[in-house]
């Protein structure tokens, strides 16, 4: 799959003044990552068991 064909999701925790800005983009298969102010930069990605875990750890610390 192509990220470009990708559905990207900006977190709601962006502001409008250019803050931490991070977009994901949900397969199946793979978790996709990148900076918002940056699309066409560096990406990653990772599995859905992976962002799972990342998400459930990032919940616990807020």
């Amino acid at each position: 799959m192509k990220t470009a064909d990708l559905a990207w999701i900006k977190s709601s925790y962006s502001d409008a003044s250019g803050g931490n800005c991070i977009e994901v983009a949900a397969h199946p298969t793979t978790i996709h990552l990148r900076d918002s102010k940056n699309p066409n930069g560096p990406r990653f990605a990772v599995t859905p068991a992976t962002w799972a875990a990342f998400v459930s750890y990032a919940a616990e610390e807020s």
